[in-house]
């Protein structure tokens, strides 16, 4: 009895070694799941992240759960973050594509804490609804209606998600949309606008055509990656 007692409790321990681990900068990573892809190392992924951004915009993640989760199937989504949690999927492409769910969502978590300096000047909404009233009228030419008050309306709506998925297709949008916006799903939203920027200003290292594309945007978030200028406003 003893000795399949003190087996049960090294698997025990073997097996939490495995499904959880702190990060450097004190993130706890859980599995709830294990990843259907053996080639990614997880470990070597959030060192990626921890490295490429600063860490004023990783305070306000505590922990990263792998796993499976309903609103992934509800919403179609592979991550989503909420009350200090990042959950992200364990169906992953590559370390790539983990990586990019990872900025993504961390783009999300902040919006919080840096709200007034993200969005309290405006300047990034009014970006966002002249480039709606251009594809609106864009989509017209192309014989696609909708309503002009779902291009006005800077919330996220699943019905316009749709239209713009659905009945489009973001293939013919990339298209369409070259030059206008950095990818189709930056237009579903003000909040996906910002984060899918926030996503491309921290995957490529080239900005000049983030730069071109959403000029009030990338130089908000020349600001945020700085804590010396966010010190400095007002």
């Amino acid at each position: 009895m003893m000795l399949i007692n003190y087996i049960q409790r090294s698997q025990k321990r073997i097996t939490e070694a495995v499904s959880s681990f702190y990060t450097p900068t004190g993130i706890h990573v859980y599995f709830k799941d294990h990843l259907t892809n053996d080639e990614i190392d997880i470990e070597a992924v959030i060192s990626r992240v921890e490295e490429r951004l600063p860490a004023h915009l990783l305070s306000e993640v505590e922990m990263v759960i792998v796993g499976w989760f309903d609103e992934f199937e509800e919403r179609k989504l592979n991550a989503f973050y909420k009350d200090g949690t990042l959950y992200v999927s364990n169906i992953q492409d590559d370390e790539d594509d983990m990586y990019d769910d990872l900025i993504h969502e961390i783009a999300h978590s902040i919006e919080s804490a840096l709200g007034y300096e993200i969005y309290g000047d405006q300047k990034i909404k009014d970006e966002f609804l002249r480039k709606r009233k251009y594809l609106y009228d864009l989509l017209l030419s192309k014989g696609y209606r909708a309503p002009l008050s779902v291009f006005t309306n800077t919330e996220y709506d699943k019905e316009f998600d749709m239209f713009l998925y659905q009945k489009i297709g973001y293939d013919k949008l990339s298209d369409l949309m070259m030059g206008l916006f950095i990818t189709p799903y930056a237009a579903t939203s003000l909040r996906e606008y910002y984060a899918t920027g926030f996503t491309e200003f921290f995957l490529d290292s080239n900005h000049n055509f983030f730069r071109k594309v959403s000029p009030e945007l990338y130089k908000k978030l020349l600001l945020i990656q700085d804590p010396e200028k966010l010190d400095n406003i007002a």
